[in-house]
């Protein structure tokens, strides 16, 4: 059909976990569980205390709970037994069997209503996984539109072929990679380069895949397939990260492994010493790890209440747990330990040109450029109110630099290497190489003049790099950022980094963090789309501010402000979380092994057990919520 307007921006179904997938069905049956478990102790009550009913009719609702709430936790937990898994929420299990087996049906439904509760929390806190994959789904056309001669028929994506043309409508999003033929226009390509600002485009300008085009149509030369763009290559290795994410131990899990055999020796001693299962009974009851089960995730969701109240998102609640055990820190560069925003600081002009008909002439280029010091050309130009004639025939080949022809002059804007080879008139007049970035730029094949950049270091990046050491045991600092070795290295020792990684892809980035994940267990500090899969594959991964939706959706946490201070203070909370959480625990279970003993001795019946066990849960809970108020010093800046 020929398109005679825009058409509908389609997208392809985000990728989803199945809703039969066993971690969906579980969380699913866990909410519903507790639900019943409420349900069914509240008809119980209200028949036995409000309707005075007989014994039989009472328990009908309790019978209920653990029938249809019972039965599928004690199935799962005997799957973990078959498989060795002795959980934390073995004890429940047991406790569950054993109150059927003595007729104590409101004892064995509230356990359930805490081993389903407690999944239901965690499920819920933990769910995340799939929602990069949908971000970065929902931003990709499903069709395109190609031109024929005159008309513009809308193919699927898969259709395209290199060398295609194809016309990007006003606002919609580039399908492929490829180059402009006609039109002149300005694209958003931050969903790709982390960095906010409009690209211009004109003929020779490339184009890619996901950036958003803008008020005017392009028509385009496509260059790659669709499934070879670089934004196809993106999803590619953050399907592969999601599905490589390392599986994690939780604390209540860690402790429970010691606990658990403790208590059921007790209960077992104290059964077969005095010849009465009512001890048994009453021993579990009071050793229900109900601080294992409760405290933790207080403490947990208390901490992420803090962090949101000091601009801090905590997407996944287990990086609250690991963040504690990492010992590499690896750190982006741009936007990350800079303030994203390189300056042009010097220019050095050659003889025979002048300072303001270059950078005119630069800016003027520079307008058609994505790299990044274009900004700061232009912001230069801005600055001194030149104004800039148009361009024409830009070209822009990775490698070689930037040309186009601007009022009769060719202007090329290269490299200090790629002015070696071509034998530019004036080369000689090059000044010695400086700290930070650059760009030479060569006017009708003559040296005209050399740019110089910084992007300054933030102000609290040295401090916090060289208290990562003493203050949170980290053993080594990295810095990995696709930027050129020099400006790197020149942050390095801006910062008191040693260890660098120079003009890495996303895809490199992403190698580097698992092998050194694979050695210990790591934090990665980055904001952009190129930083999100290498945020996955780290044991711990941190957003700085909000330059992508992507960035954050792959990040465990996301730090609002442009700020490595608040970096810190999440290392404090959770830090103070994890003290607070054991205090819970290891307190509650320590009173609850205290009441084991007087239970196994016959002091303590079922019903008194449960009692102390409610007051036991009561103040590690209390202990727990303290994680949510703010502490007198929260960071070491």
């Amino acid at each position: 059909m020929t398109a005679a307007q825009p058409a509908s921006t389609a997208h392809i179904t985000p990728p989803k976990r199945p809703w039969y997938s066993p971690s969906n069905l579980w969380a699913r049956k866990s909410t519903v569980i507790a639900g019943l478990c409420l349900l069914g102790i509240f008809l119980h009550l209200l028949l036995r205390f409000g309707c005075h009913t007989g014994a039989g009719s009472y328990r009908i609702p309790l019978l209920a709970t653990l029938v249809i709430g019972g039965l599928p936790m004690l199935y799962d937990l005997l799957r973990k037994l078959l498989k060795g898994e002795f959980g934390s929420d073995l004890l429940g299990g047991i406790s569950i069997i054993t109150s059927v087996f003595l007729h104590e049906y409101l004892a064995g439904s509230i356990i359930v209503l805490m081993l389903s509760g407690g999944e239901a929390l965690e499920s819920y806190a933990l769910r995340s996984a799939s929602s990069v994959l949908a971000a970065l789904a929902k931003r990709m056309p499903s069709v395109a539109h190609l031109k024929r001669g005159n008309d513009i028929v809308d193919v699927e994506l898969p259709v395209v072929a290199v060398g295609d043309m194809l016309v990007i409508f006003p606002h919609d999003i580039c399908p492929v990679d490829g180059v402009v033929t006609e039109g002149h226009g300005v694209m958003d390509e931050s969903y790709l380069t982390g960095e906010p600002f409009q690209i211009t485009k004109t003929t020779g300008s490339p184009v890619i895949s996901g950036a958003i085009n803008g008020e005017s149509a392009l028509t385009i030369r496509t260059t790659k397939l669709a499934a070879d763009s670089r934004y196809a290559k993106i999803m590619e290795v953050m399907r592969e990260s999601e599905a490589k994410r390392p599986a994690l131990r939780r604390l209540g899990d860690m402790l429970g492994a010691w606990y658990t055999p403790v208590a059921l020796t007790v209960a077992a001693l104290a059964w077969i010493i005095s010849g009465e299962a009512v001890r048994f009974l009453a021993v579990l009851v009071i050793a229900t790890p109900c601080p294992l089960l409760i405290a933790i995730p207080v403490a947990i969701i208390g901490s992420i209440s803090l962090c949101a109240r000091r601009a801090i998102i905590v997407r996944s609640p287990v990086v609250l747990e690991q963040i504690a055990e990492c010992r590499t820190a690896i750190f982006d560069k741009t936007g990350t330990l800079t303030y994203g925003e390189p300056t042009l600081t010097d220019q050095v002009i050659a003889p025979g040109f002048t300072q303001l008909e270059v950078l005119t002439l630069v800016a003027s280029l520079e307008r058609y450029s994505k790299h990044p010091l274009a900004r700061a050309i232009l912001a230069a130009a801005k600055t001194a109110n030149l104004t800039l004639p148009v361009a024409i025939k830009v070209d822009e080949a990775p490698g070689h630099g930037l040309t186009g022809t601007i009022g009769g002059h060719i202007v090329r804007v290269t490299s200090r290497t790629k002015l070696a080879e071509q034998h530019v008139a004036g080369a000689e007049q090059l000044p010695p190489v400086a700290g930070g970035l650059e760009c030479v730029v060569v006017i009708d094949e003559r040296y005209a003049a050399v740019f110089r950049f910084r992007d300054a270091a933030r102000s609290d990046s040295r401090p916090f790099v060289s208290h990562l050491g003493p203050k949170h045991r980290f053993a080594r600092v990295m810095l990995v950022s696709g930027d050129r070795e020099s400006e790197v290295r020149y942050l390095a020792g801006q910062v008191g980094i040693t260890e660098i990684h120079a003009e890495q892809s996303p895809e490199q980035k992403l190698a580097l963090v698992r092998a050194e994940t694979a050695k210990a267990k790591t934090l990665y500090v980055g904001d952009g789309i190129n930083d999100a899969p290498a945020m996955m594959a780290a044991t711990v991964g941190m957003a700085i501010g909000q330059n992508s939706d992507v960035t954050a959706e792959a990040a465990g946490v996301v730090v609002m402000d442009n700020s490595l201070t608040k970096v810190d203070e999440f290392m404090h909370i959770s830090r103070r979380m994890r003290v607070i959480a054991l205090q819970s625990v290891i307190g509650g279970m320590a009173l609850s092994l205290i009441g084991m003993a007087f239970a196994a001795t016959g002091h303590l019946s079922p019903v008194s057990g449960a009692i102390c066990q409610e007051i036991i849960d009561v103040l590690a809970v209390l202990n727990a919520l303290r994680a949510a108020f703010p502490p007198k010093v929260i960071h070491d800046l």
